[in-house]
């Protein structure tokens, strides 16, 4: 393995390296197309000087043409190891792409076998146990267990049905057991598949605003030195030195940003595919470096902060009733309940009071499911009435059997929700028999992850349908920073442009249809990829594993890119001054001795100190392509902690290194007899 790459995968990259000096190619990098415009003038100048002066005389030029070329090579070296890749991951998806066959639904009802590659939006087809699905699309029929792994590489099933939030299916999954129809919902080569390997090929990565502004600056840069490059000749001249122009333009190259320009490409394309190690598709940079300037969180609390099931915790009778009276009558009104609240309650009364479950296929039981409506369900056995629900549902219920709801199983129920948990009311006709505690259990680890968004600045908001008191309670034992309870799409979407409005980058996961405005608005906005396909289309994120924690890991994913970026920018910038220092006192201290004093590194002569300056501005390149495909090492410290670790590592470093490096490369020069 090099720099991550098979030897095939290195062995292209190297091919590449050479494709992309085209100069239609580099001229999208300004600084280093600087650098090849002056590596074919030196180029041209030592030709030339070859037939009229031979090869020894222009020895020296020569080298200086030769590491002005490897300049630019290691440079497209750096991007073509980041695109390689993401060439590799394209590869692996495209297997997933293979020639599959469609059952086309006709207008008629007939079935017609098509390639998938003919299917157009619109078109519905049949998909059964054993067929991959031939293009994105929505379930409009029928319920199948799917297998995403080509996707998301989850060996697990998946349940995809008709209506709701899990009824959008991808291209190169397959139904492993039951059928679907699915509606097609795009037109060959605009799947999410192809889309997916596009983006990871580097086809369709188009430069970021910080990107497109520190470029800027380094083409600001450029011209300055180049400016001051020309002046140096005349200065020269004034001074009775002579000095050549391939001399001048190794001076040029090492004083402009060639590091950081160097390595720009390489650390956007890195950062993107560092998210897609994560399984996460951003359709653009722009959405990968919007994550890294985020400071507001907006996350749902069911899946994200909480384990997603609620537990039963407790059995609180009612004033005159036996703990193990309610939890016997919870347990009957639990026994087909499959839910996990439901089994939950079967096992804790099973644990708590040793009651198991009972054969009851022969006591003519009659189980009430429950629904959206009562809000409640439970069992009719041999004259028994049992219900357990929500506490106002339960209470109407009580009501209406010319019962009341004691004050004391009120009180329990303000205290169970005031707790955090949810209280499920349990009856038996008229009589109310106390509160069985549901919790949701916030995930562990959760409460230090958000301890260390607050550090890096960062706000948590938790969303929620829980009425205030329940969110209050959870938002304290998770430790976000504030909540939104009873939450509506409208709710969650005028959060997100209050917090927009007061100058905040948003962040936020959904899956649902109704999300789809809130995923719209927010700066970065990930879409569950076992969601729906309007929630899919409104984010500019996708989270192939369906996780809504990625959030977190999306946000530091971004941090590290522009803290890379900010990193090697500090060094490059840092590395010019000290190449000036090598250079400038060398080639003058001749006219002007006074000169020899800023020649700190006693660098043998000048032609040593130019020649070595320009082998280590190339090396260095080569030397910082791990660094640019890793990133700098992430920590939440906050920017002020961000930006006093660059200037004392990557600044303070950025200056010393070439001293030592530059002086090294003098003594070996000096030792081959180079210069």
């Amino acid at each position: 393995m090099f720099f991550g790459l098979t030897r095939p995968m290195f062995k292209e990259a190297i091919k590449d390296s050479f494709r992309k000096i085209n100069p239609k190619k580099q001229i999208h990098n300004p600084v280093m197309f600087v650098v090849e415009i002056g590596a074919l003038l030196t180029t041209g100048i030592v030709l030339k000087n070859i037939f009229t002066m031979g090869v020894l005389s222009v020895f020296f030029d020569l080298q200086i043409a030769t590491w002005l070329w490897f300049t630019v090579i290691f440079a497209n070296f750096a991007e073509a190891v980041a695109e390689g890749r993401g060439k590799a991951q394209a590869a692996a998806l495209r297997k997933t792409r293979q020639d599959i066959m469609a059952k086309k639904i006709l207008a008629s009802g007939k079935i017609e076998i098509v390639p998938g590659t003919s299917l157009r939006k619109g078109d519905i087809v049949l998909v059964e146990t054993g067929d991959t699905i031939p293009g994105d699309g929505e379930v409009i029929e029928g319920i199948a267990s799917v297998d995403e792994s080509a996707i998301t590489g989850e060996s697990a099933p998946v349940i995809r049905e008709s209506g709701g939030d899990r009824s959008a299916v991808t291209a190169g999954t397959k139904v492993i057991s039951d059928w679907i129809k699915v509606k097609i919902l795009s037109d060959p080569g605009e799947s999410f598949l192809d889309h997916m390997i596009s983006l990871v090929e580097g086809a369709k990565r188009q430069k970021t605003p910080n990107e497109i502004a520190l470029n800027i600056l380094l083409i600001g840069l450029t011209i300055i030195f180049l400016l001051v490059t020309v002046t140096l000749e005349a200065y020269a001249i004034y001074s009775g030195i002579r000095v050549s122009v391939p001399t001048l333009i190794a001076l040029l190259v090492c004083l402009i940003p060639t590091t950081i320009g160097g390595l720009l490409n390489a650390i956007g394309i890195a950062g993107m595919d560092r998210l897609i190690k994560k399984n996460v598709l951003a359709m653009s940079g722009r959405a990968v470096e919007a994550a890294g300037d985020v400071d507001v969180l907006l996350l749902d609390k069911t899946g994200t902060i909480t384990l997603g099931n609620r537990i039963a915790t407790e059995f609180i009778p009612a004033p005159g009733v036996k703990a193990e009276e309610l939890a016997d009558a919870a347990q009957l009104a639990s026994l087909s309940d499959e839910t996990p609240e439901g089994r939950s309650i079967v096992v804790l009364a099973k644990k708590q009071y040793g009651l198991r479950g009972r054969d009851l296929s022969n006591m003519k039981a009659n189980f009430i499911p429950f629904s959206a409506k009562t809000r409640m369900s439970g069992i009719n056995l041999q004259g028994r009435e049992i219900r357990k629900g929500a506490a106002d549902a339960i209470e109407a219920y009580v009501r209406f059997k010319g019962g009341k709801m004691p004050e004391e199983v009120k009180a329990i129920v303000e205290r169970v929700a005031k707790n955090g948990g949810t209280p499920l009311v349990v009856a038996e006709g008229a009589k109310v028999l106390g509160v069985i505690y549901l919790k949701d259990v916030v995930k562990g680890g959760i409460k230090e992850r958000f301890a260390e968004l607050r550090r890096m600045g960062i706000k948590t908001v938790m969303i929620t349908g829980d009425n205030p008191l329940t969110a209050a309670a959870i938002a304290a034992e998770a430790g976000v920073d504030d909540f939104l309870a009873e939450a509506t799409p409208e709710m969650k979407l005028k959060l997100i442009k209050d917090y927009q409005n007061q100058g905040h980058v948003v962040a936020m996961t959904g899956d649902g249809t109704n999300d789809a405005p809130a995923l719209a608005q927010a700066d970065v906005g990930v879409a569950m990829n076992s969601g729906t396909q309007a929630a899919k289309e409104a984010g500019n994120m996708v989270d192939l594993d369906s996780n809504p924690t990625k959030l977190i890991e999306i946000v530091e994913t971004g941090k590290q890119l522009l803290m890379t970026r900010g990193a090697l920018t500090t060094f490059s910038i840092a590395n010019d001054v000290a190449k000036y220092f090598a250079i400038i006192p060398s080639v003058f201290a001749s006219a002007y001795p006074v000169l020899e004093r800023l020649n700190i590194m006693h660098l043998a002569t000048p032609r040593s100190a130019v020649l070595s300056a320009i082998i280590f501005n190339a090396l260095i390149i080569i030397a910082l392509i791990p660094l640019a495909l890793r990133g700098v090492s992430y920590k939440p410290i906050g920017a002020a902690g961000i930006l006093k670790r660059n200037i004392l590592i990557y600044g303070l470093g950025g200056f010393i290194v070439p001293f030592v490096g530059i002086k090294i490369i003098d003594w070996i020069v000096v030792a081959l007899g180079l210069a």
